[in-house]
């Protein structure tokens, strides 16, 4: 578990670990400054676009394997990053890590769904999983501001070497493979094509609506041939024998719908990190490193979230967390549309966003727990290579959304609009507790208590 979870935690770092560093990236390797963004666009697309495939690579070919695999690779391309010269060689090694986090992630969390069986101890695990995952991408946007202003960069890469090091040397001898009968179905490769295809658009389609708008080609472009790619897979999939998704499990609606409230859980709340670090900078005028301390509370709060949550789904369940977490998320994040431009907010925005990343984290472990519930062992790579998915396509989806609503309001300065944009947030949050009341349904082992 604790080199299961350290992996988890390092790849959830290289989701924001970067983003204060581009100016100075851009200013030292010669990245234009339109271009900076492909530094994070590059990692985004291969890490959500190959998660499903790998998922099921690691139930047919072995979870240790392609975790080992992975974590190599991060090993490689992380050095490759914090030695490259030139832009062409950063952005193979953003694809580098963004692959490898498409294999370690869903590895890593079927290893941990098959070694504990449903119940108390698995929620546990997930719990603490979670945990560090939204603590890593918090962290993340501080590590990156110290490191950037007292080091270099660099060590945004480097610092991945060390831990990949470590866990080559201790998992070949702690991690344990689970046993397997019979003969090892066949890879789906059209549907596994297919399906990377669908996620690649849908995330660029996403990432550029945030640069370029919604109206723009680039954005609604991918986005079509996102829902063309969806439907062609899904016409492929009810033809094979073996296919990559099988539909019986798609149409488990404690797997459809807690995906579902996996995407609009990491979709809100890493949203509004993005909007409370612009309110933070442009409106109250602190220094981006000042900015991502003050949001440190929030992660301290995800922290405690997934600790306390296997004891909130062990009094009720699973879908009772993903709700309870949801009502208390809106409700923390709503006062937050009313902030104003002085300073004396403060307080009430670090208490309040406290409690937000407490109540978030409890719903990612419900819908954790929910997703993977009653799914046989051979197709728990899968499971988790949907929950992968939904967390990375929600991470892409909801900060150009919400920058896309606070931009469209037009006034002297960014707060209303970041006002609006705040208040649509604490409104999803709202309306995905309603959706998951009305719609998900739970394997009938896992209603009770």
């Amino acid at each position: 578990m604790a080199v299961l979870l350290t992996a988890n935690f390092t790849l959830a770092v290289d989701f924001s670990i970067l983003n204060v560093a581009l100016p100075h990236i851009g200013h030292e390797l010669g990245f234009a400054t339109g271009a900076l963004q492909w530094i994070v666009t590059a990692f985004a697309l291969c890490a959500a676009g190959f998660t499903l495939f790998f998922g099921r690579v690691a139930d047919l070919f072995g979870r240790k394997r392609l975790f080992l695999i992975g974590i190599v690779l991060l090993g490689i391309s992380s050095l490759a990053g914090g030695l490259a010269t030139e832009p062409a060689l950063l952005l193979t090694a953003r694809v580098g890590q963004g692959i490898a986090t498409a294999m370690v992630t869903p590895a890593a969390l079927s290893l941990m769904t098959t070694m504990f069986p449903e119940g108390p101890a698995r929620s546990r695990a997930l719990g603490l999983n979670g945990a560090l995952m939204a603590a890593g991408f918090t962290a993340g946007a501080v590590l990156g501001g110290v490191l950037t202003g007292t080091v270099s960069w660099r060590w945004a890469f480097f610092i991945n070497v060390v831990v990949a090091l470590a866990v080559i040397l201790i998992a070949p001898f702690v991690l344990r493979e689970p046993t397997t009968d019979g003969r090892r179905p066949r890879l789906d490769v059209p549907g596994a094509i297919l399906i990377t295809l669908a996620l690649v658009a849908l995330v660029f389609g996403i990432d550029t609506a945030g640069h370029n708008g919604w109206a723009h080609p680039g954005t609604w472009g991918p986005l079509l041939a996102a829902i063309i790619l969806f439907v062609v897979f899904l016409a492929v999939e009810s033809r094979v024998t073996e296919p990559l998704i099988a539909p019986t499990l798609l149409k488990r609606r404690n797997i459809a719908w807690g995906n579902f409230a996996g995407l609009l859980a990491f979709a809100t709340e890493t949203s509004l990190v993005f909007l409370l670090t612009l309110y933070l900078q442009e409106v109250l005028g602190y220094t981006a490193v000042t900015a991502g301390l003050i949001l440190g509370v929030l992660g301290i709060g995800t922290v405690i979230g997934g600790l306390i949550a296997p004891k909130i789904i062990g009094k009720t369940n699973s879908k009772a967390a993903i709700i309870i977490g949801f009502i208390v998320q809106a409700a923390a994040t709503l006062p937050l549309a009313f902030v104003s431009d002085s300073r004396s907010w403060l307080i009430p925005l670090l208490i309040v966003t406290f409690i937000g990343g407490v109540a978030n984290l409890v719903a990612i472990v419900g819908y954790t727990v929910t997703s993977t519930a009653g799914v046989p062992a051979d197709q728990q790579g899968l499971a988790t290579g949907l929950v992968t998915m939904s967390q990375q396509v929600g991470i892409a989806l909801g900060t150009p959304l919400m920058s896309a609503i606070a931009v469209s309001v037009t006034a002297a300065t960014l707060l209303p609009g970041l006002q609006l944009a705040i208040g649509i947030n604490a409104a999803m949050a709202l309306a995905a507790a309603l959706l998951v009341t009305l719609f998900l349904k739970l394997p009938n082992a896992n209603r009770a208590a």
